[in-house]
């Protein structure tokens, strides 16, 4: 392949750029393939994997989507940065200068950290608990532990009217396909263990007895873990609880199942052809975005306050996003990763999809924190919660807004966003710094070479005992592209990551958030070619992933939160980008945005009502 070797791009040094908004550096897009799916999708499929074909396809798709220019082939003078960790230095403690926060033991357990967190969240009156009011909102964590305490409902009714909705939402035309896995009968007992604490007067938290969801990307025992396939769970038997799981055991809550997910997180549809497509709660015959399709469709539906997801490019955030929730993706380290599917170390974490940022919060404060096997090398030896509860709002937020980026999205998201982020700034006093975000596309191109090098890595084993009969086909074509990168692609895409990770920082040393849409086009059709095979479509998953990366290539805290539908009443999600470590203030952000959107939430055609209020 020499003598086809594309010529690559010189990156100029990081302090030659000009971050201004009135920089000479330009927006690219690289060209994308349109969409296969059905027996089309078969036929690439076979080709490439077939020995020489294959080769020629895909040096074609890198070639034709870039990658050989801005990352194989290209010039970078910044040495590899294998891992985004984020040491606390004293440095960074004073450049966050984090408002309205509560000082935490990091060594305080699961259960002492949520009722610390409890003491940060304005309390909700009893009258608020009215769904017959004229504004829609979900029941959160307050309600049900409010429900069971004053014995109003027991955990064990609440858990009879979950197994209801979920054989419910399993019923024909159009299955929902939330759960992989949901045990009844386990949790009947766990939800009669929580009754009778609350009958004797000692629940374990305020989380005791809330129904929680696990995507199955994450051990829940006894649960087998899949990844959505048909197999994986028969090569790593789930023998325990992740870390983040156990931490939600102790503290007393219920947990229902493991969520529906796009298969080993290879899309971002949530189409899966084993399991069923996951569809939106807003429109059942629209996808829900994935990866962590099922955990944002139980929120989203009501099922559950607080679901678990993984996101790895995007895969807690867009569904979140798709779906009308809150998404909560923290920097990276901050939970540990033991117990979660081992498909990429260095840009993925454990995320939270709840209906409400306190709930965010609240599960947040239960799962962070280092194991204690592991000497604290990352995380400090204070933590810091949010006080939601201030009277005194944060003062001198500066929002870093790339112009070109931000309005590369569908008319009603640029509309709604502004709009949003403008009511924001007029309503707090905030402002909004104008800056260029070089070299988007490439960092995109990097986190790709990056995440697909370690999954082919962390699969590879398996691969070879492998029916490939039981795998999906675009998830056939996904490992295929996988496979394809070599070692010098990976040290190359570790260089962008560094020059990424300093061009970011001249960024926050301008203002304290980037924000950006979550997405850049809402959910889209489930078309039923699909169903069997999966799908490859380019076009939309770019538009899906557009705002994704920077959290996951450089491990940095990231929001999602909903601020309003289209014209065809399909949720829109507005997203804050924080500093390292800086997950107080992204909170103290999201929470005012919430105030000011809460009002206007939408109730989704698909809902159930577990307390049985409205």
């Amino acid at each position: 392949m020499g003598l086809l070797r594309d010529a690559g791009v010189v990156y100029k040094p990081v302090e030659q750029i000009d971050l201004g908004p009135c920089s000479n550096e330009s927006y690219f897009k690289a060209d994308k393939a349109p969409r296969m799916a059905g027996f089309l999708l078969k036929i690439f499929a076979w080709f490439l994997e077939s020995r020489i074909i294959g080769a020629l396809l895909l040096y074609i798709v890198k070639k034709n989507n870039q990658v050989h220019k801005l990352v194989s082939n290209a010039t970078l003078e910044e040495p590899p940065m294998f891992v985004p960790l984020h040491p606390i230095t004293d440095c960074i403690k004073t450049d966050l200068n984090q408002q309205e926060v509560k000082q935490i033991d990091s060594d305080a357990s699961p259960p002492e950290r949520v009722q610390q967190a409890i003491k940060c969240v304005p309390v909700t009156s009893d009258k608020s608990l009215d769904l017959k009011s004229s504004c829609f909102r979900r029941w959160t964590i307050a309600d049900y532990s409010r429900a069971y305490s004053t014995g109003e409902i027991t955990p064990l009714r609440v858990a009879e009217h979950f197994i209801d909705a979920v054989r419910e939402s399993c019923s024909p035309p159009l299955p929902m396909s939330f759960f992989i896995n949901s045990d009844a009968e386990d949790i009947l007992r766990q939800a009669t263990e929580s009754t009778l604490r609350y009958e004797r007067g000692n629940p374990i938290s305020a989380l005791d007895g809330v129904l929680i969801a696990i995507k199955d990307e994450i051990d829940c025992y006894p649960y087998p873990t899949t990844g959505g396939t048909k197999w994986l769970h028969k090569f790593r038997p789930c023998t325990g609880d992740a870390c983040c799981v156990m931490r939600l055991r102790s503290c007393g809550v219920i947990l229902v199942g493991k969520t529906n997910m796009h298969e080993l997180g290879a899309g971002v549809s949530g189409i899966n052809p084993h399991y069923g497509p996951i569809r939106n709660p807003y429109d059942p015959k629209k996808i829900c975005g994935g990866s962590s399709s099922g955990s944002a469709a139980v929120v989203s539906s009501g099922l559950c306050p607080v679901a678990l997801g993984v996101d790895s490019g995007g895969s807690v955030r867009m569904p979140a996003s798709l779906c009308g929730v809150f998404g909560f993706k923290p920097t990276f380290g901050c939970i540990p990763h033991s117990g979660v599917l081992p498909l990429n170390w260095t840009v993925g974490t454990v995320g939270i999809l709840a209906a409400t940022l306190d709930d965010a919060f609240i599960v947040y404060a239960a799962i962070s924190g280092d194991l204690p096997s592991h000497k604290p090398t990352t995380l400090p030896p204070k933590v810091q919660f949010p006080l939601l509860n201030s009277t005194k709002p944060i003062s001198n937020i500066r929002f870093a807004k790339y112009g070109e980026w931000f309005n590369d999205c569908s008319d009603e998201i640029r509309i709604c966003c502004s709009n949003a982020l403008n009511l924001l700034c007029d309503h707090y006093k905030w402002k909004t710094v104008g800056v260029t975000i070089p070299d988007i596309e490439s960092m995109l191109l990097a986190h790709y070479v990056t995440i697909s090098s370690e999954c082919s890595t962390s699969l590879s084993s398996h691969m070879e005992k492998l029916d490939f009969a039981e795998i999906g086909w675009d998830v056939r074509v996904a490992l295929r592209v996988c496979g394809a990168f070599h070692g010098k692609e990976y040290i190359q895409a570790q260089k962008m990551r560094n020059r990424q990770m300093q061009i970011h920082n001249n960024i926050f040393a301008m203002a304290d958030v980037i924000v950006a849409p979550t997405t850049g086009r809402t959910a889209y059709s489930i078309v039923d070619d699909a169903l069997k095979t999966g799908e490859v479509d380019c076009i939309n998953g770019a538009a899906l992933i557009r705002y994704q990366i920077a959290g996951n290539f450089l491990g940095l805290p990231a929001v999602t939160v909903p601020v309003g539908y289209d014209k065809a009443g399909l949720p829109i999600g507005l997203q804050f980008i924080g500093k390292p470590w800086s997950e107080p203030t992204l909170m103290h952000v999201a929470y005012a945005m919430q105030a000011l959107c809460i009002s206007e939430y939408r109730k989704p055609k698909v809902f159930y009502d577990l307390l049985h209020k409205s």
